[in-house]
């Protein structure tokens, strides 16, 4: 009489080969952190974007006190410390592309920070089903050699190793498909951040280079 087997996913993992239980694991912490960085990653981007439109509205209006956030209040402070080094012997045009370069730069450092976690997305994505093929190759090569022992074929010899290599794949795959998924959306997020950021630093560059009252006034003080 042919031992029952629990094909739960408990159960799955349990009874399978050290090996393939390794690779079910990896694959499970690697699904967890890639949830966590997707969760912190939608918080700090709706963040990012909410502060985003205020600082695309302060730079249209010209009111540039109220500015909120990392991203916005440090390409701001690039810009003034670029404007408040003042040399009378530069033209409008030459002014304007120092305090533009100043913020860019201040706005590359900032987007670097939000890309933080995206490689290891893009990794678990290109990699993770690979890592599951791996163990259901593994999991079916047992299957043959409990074949090849008991010189048995029934179904109830080769389903419990063949069902625990199916489910490494599973694994594989549902850590994968929602980190592809995030890497894609979160690179297209930033592409478009770094887009609206460089307009709004091209409003301010402009109204920065040519405000020589302000910068007197700022000098004064």
């Amino acid at each position: 009489m042919n031992e029952a087997h629990d094909l739960s996913f408990v159960g799955l993992f349990l009874q399978a080969d050290i090996i393939v239980k390794s690779v079910m694991a990896l694959l499970a912490i690697a699904s967890v952190i890639c949830w966590t960085i997707i969760f912190e990653k939608m918080i700090r981007f709706s963040a990012v974007k909410r502060h985003l439109r205020s600082f695309e509205t302060a730079g249209r209006s010209g009111d540039l006190q109220n500015v909120k956030g990392d991203l916005p209040n440090g390409v701001l402070q690039a810009g003034m410390t670029a404007w408040q080094d003042y040399d009378s012997t530069e033209s409008r045009a030459e002014r304007r592309e120092r305090i533009e370069r100043a913020m860019k730069g201040a706005m590359t450092a900032r987007l670097r920070r939000l890309e933080v976690g995206l490689p290891f997305l893009a990794t678990i994505g290109s990699a993770g089903p690979f890592i599951g093929l791996f163990g259901t190759v593994w999991g079916i090569m047992n299957s043959f050699s409990s074949i090849a022992q008991s010189q048995d074929t029934s179904l109830a010899v080769v389903a419990p190793g063949i069902a625990e290599a199916l489910f490494a794949t599973a694994i594989g795959l549902v850590a994968a498909i929602p980190a592809v998924m995030a890497y894609n959306k979160f690179s297209v997020d930033l592409g478009r951040i770094a887009y609206r950021t460089g307009a709004v630093i091209a409003d301010v560059g402009n109204r920065l280079a040519r405000d020589r009252k302000l910068h007197r006034a700022e000098a004064a003080e």
